[in-house]
């Protein structure tokens, strides 16, 4: 699988991002997509991305993937503004990547090589990387944060209690978990969970994006909790790129 993995990004025609849009739960508009990376293997056929990054995790593969993977979203990005669509792009950030040493950098090079203020993408991360590399993924993320690039955490609410990390790092997005939006059907005890997490990200100014909204109870609880943003199989799966015209 990692040989594969490899020859295919090699290759430049098995990987390709697709993208699923967020949406504002005020007014329905859409406000970003998120980029996620697929492969399309030529005799094996798609191969689940569950399957290939844990693989490409442990090989360490992932450092190199992923700054494929924020280069295509760039150049992708830069193509809708050339259209007039001037959309944020969600890009998944492998801890690793942070670790290695100068992401920050090539974050902002990247940027700059496709012409792009760095308002055009966020950068989503896990709350291990957070928690368990404190002070050191802080000095690299802060310095992107004040370059101008939003960040976000990915899966709020499975990880960690320790909540400190909030303050120590400029997050601007908490995307809460889609398996306290699930239950939002008919369960109270995940409501009350939502909203404890809308209230404490409103009163320290960060934004909330709710993901795996599936139906439009879901959606409708979601926003009488005050959750700003949604995304999810009630709008959209991800779509090609060639095929989000239809989003905007």
């Amino acid at each position: 699988l990692d040989a594969d993995m490899r020859q295919a990004l090699a290759s430049g025609d098995q990987f390709f991002l697709a993208y699923q849009p967020q949406f504002s739960l005020s007014n329905g508009a859409c406000v970003g997509v998120e980029a996620l990376l697929r492969w399309q293997h030529p005799l094996r056929g798609a191969i689940s991305p569950a399957q290939f990054i844990p693989q490409a995790e442990r090989s360490g593969f992932i450092v190199t993937l992923g700054a494929w993977v924020l280069d295509e979203a760039c150049r992708q990005a830069r193509l809708w503004r050339e259209q007039g669509v001037a959309l944020r792009i969600s890009v998944n950030v492998s801890p690793l990547q942070i670790r290695r040493g100068g992401f920050a950098e090539q974050v902002q090079t990247t940027l700059s090589a496709h012409g792009l203020e760095p308002d055009a993408i966020e950068l989503e991360l896990t709350e291990s990387l957070l928690v368990d590399d404190g002070s050191a993924a802080a000095r690299t993320l802060n310095a992107l944060a004040d370059h101008g690039v939003q960040l976000a955490i990915d899966d709020f609410g499975t990880g960690y209690s320790n909540l400190g990390y909030l303050r120590r790092f400029q997050i601007g997005r908490l995307k809460i978990d889609r398996s306290f939006v699930a239950p939002l059907d008919d369960a109270q005890h995940d409501e009350a969970i939502v909203q404890a997490i809308v209230q404490m990200a409103n009163s320290l100014g960060i934004d909330t994006l709710a993901e795996g909204v599936e139906t439009e109870a879901q959606r409708q609880r979601l926003s009488s909790l005050g959750c700003k943003h949604a995304q999810g199989f009630l709008w959209h799966r991800a779509l090609p790129a060639e095929d989000c015209a239809s989003v905007w």
